[in-house]
Order: structure tokens, then C-alpha cells, then sequence
């Protein structure tokens, strides 16, 4: 039996990385001025945040249900199932509507897993990077689901945010919260443990930032995912929105400040969190890996 992984653009698997793995990757469309551009297809990273700086209305949406369908139909003329691994259902109904698209479609019954390990950019892609292990090792799709399910929540993503302007045009934070720390120059860094994009913690600088997230992500290893940073099985990686020469830097400083744990590769943030957060962010991420 043959068992093929499809994920969407908001793990940062680009169209000729997928090519490479073998895998399919659904674009998410987004927005702009009421025009609908698809990641990585129609629009570049380069050329979204050139939009969304401009002050464009830049937002983003589901993906068409019957456009994944047909993705799925065409990677099951050559498998007997897969296993689709959308961004986290804390950050957007996307996966409810295609797990319930999968249940309730006769010709995908049984054979498309949807996948809601709340996962999302650099976590998301290590989940592929972990379904494509399994489905190698000839393990089903229901396996694959059931490995994917039971390690959801072993992963943390923490987040530098370098203005405030995105968060509140998003309406995650009141106008006078948003004045206030742009008065004040505060840099938030928020995290992602499963579900939802929460504050952490708040600082005024980017080393204070890079300090905040590299403590945040030793202390998990030391508890949380202690046994599992003890066998070796944790890793970090890197995100950012157009800011991949402080990424760069900030891997030395992670691999110097945890040697243990080596980062695994840097990419950029998915577009459907970077229209809320914006330019100049930083992430750092730890996992499992199967």
C-alpha cells in the first residue's frame, strides 16, 4: 500500500521543494485589495510584503474545498491514500472544513487523513518531514495520523514581533494598547503551543527578544521535553519575516547557547501569519523528529 503526504503553503515546503520530497503542497490564497493571489504560485514572498507595506488590505482566506479535491483526486490516481497535513485548526477553520470535506465525500473516505496536530510553518513542515519517514517505512495512513496526533504538542514556537501596527490593524490588540507600546517601543514576543498565538513576554530590544526565546526554548528542553531532548529526539529551527540575516545570526547564537539540540534549517514564516505580524519578526521553534 502506498501512502502520499500532502500539506498546504503555510509549512513553507515551496512548489520545487515539494517537487524534491515527492509531495504535493495546496497554495493558500491571499488577499489584496479584493484580488485573490495563491503562495508561491501567483505571488512571491517579496511581492507580498512589498503589498502589505504599501498599506494594501492584505488578509487571507481558506483555500476552495474543491480545489484541494482535485489535488487530492490527482495524487490518488497514483496512491492508495494520504495523509493531509493542514495549519493548526487554532489559527484557522481550514482543517475543520477539509476534515469534514474528507468524512463526508464518498471517493475520500478512508483514504484522505486529515490531520489537525496544531501545527503551523516550521513545525508543520517537520511533521511532513515526519509523515514522509513513516509512509517510507511502509506504515499506513491511519499509523502516520496516529504518530502525528500523539506528538502534537510536543513542539514550541516563541515569536519577536517588531511593531505593534499588524497586530492591531488585525484587531488582536486595542488601538490604545498599540499606541501605547509603539510609544514605548515594545517588542512582544508571543508563542504557539498548539493553539492559538498568545503573548509571552514583552521587551525593548532584540537582543532582550533573542534572549526571552532562547530561555523560553532551554527551559522547555529541561522540562517538558526533557526525556525527549535526552534521546536525542528534539530539534530546533528558525523562522522570520523578511529578516534572514538576523535568522542567520540567531542560529549561531541558538547552537551556541544549546548545543544539544542543533538548529535543523530556517525558513521563511508562512504568509498566513505573516499578514498579521509583519515584516522584521524572528521565531525559533523546538520539535520532535520522529
Amino acid at each position: 500500500m502506498k501512502t502520499a503526504v500532502v500539506t498546504d503553503s503555510n509549512s513553507g515546503i515551496t512548489q520545487s521543494m515539494a517537487k524534491e520530497l515527492g509531495i504535493s503542497v495546496v497554495p493558500m490564497p491571499v488577499l489584496i485589495d479584493t484580488e485573490i493571489f495563491y503562495e508561491d504560485i501567483t505571488l512571491t514572498q517579496e511581492q507580498f510584503y512589498e503589498k502589505l507595506k504599501s498599506n494594501a488590505s492584505v488578509s487571507t482566506s481558506q483555500p476552495n474545498p474543491i480545489a484541494v479535491g482535485e489535488i487530492w483526486d490527482e495524487v490518488l490516481k497514483t496512491a492508495d491514500e494520504l495523509v493531509y497535513i493542514p495549519m493548526s485548526s487554532g489559527l484557522s477553520e481550514t482543517c475543520h472544513t477539509l476534515q469534514h470535506y474528507a468524512e463526508t465525500e464518498e471517493r475520500f473516505k478512508g483514504k484522505v487523513f486529515v490531520i489537525d496536530n496544531q501545527r503551523i510553518s516550521i513545525t508543520q513542515r517537520q511533521s511532513v518531514l515526519d509523515a514522509l519517514k513513516l509512509a517510507n517505512e511502509g506504515k499506513s495512513g491511519k499509523e502516520i495520523a496516529e504518530w502525528l496526533m500523539e506528538t502534537k504538542m510536543q513542539a514550541s514556537i516563541y515569536i519577536m514581533v517588531d511593531t505593534l501596527k499588524y497586530l492591531k490593524k488585525g484587531g488582536r490588540l486595542t488601538p490604545a494598547v498599540a499606541a501605547i507600546g509603539t510609544l514605548l517601543k515594545i517588542k512582544p514576543v508571543l508563542q504557539i503551543q498548539g493553539f492559538k498565538l498568545d503573548q509571552y513576554a514583552k521587551v525593548r530590544k532584540l537582543a532582550d527578544a533573542k534572549t526571552t526565546i532562547i530561555n523560553a526554548l532551554k527551559k522547555d528542553l529541561e522540562t517538558r521535553f526533557k526525556a525527549l531532548a535526552d534521546e536525542g529526539k528534539m530539534v530546533l529551527a528558525i523562522a522570520h519575516t523578511e529578516n534572514f540575516e538576523e535568522a542567520e545570526k540567531f542560529r549561531q547564537e541558538l547552537n551556541e547557547q544549546i548545543p544539544n539540540a542543533k538548529v535543523k534549517f530556517i525558513d521563511p514564516l508562512s504568509l498566513s501569519v505573516s499578514c498579521h505580524i509583519g515584516p522584521g519578526a524572528l521565531a525559533a521553534a523546538c520539535f520532535i523528529e520522529y
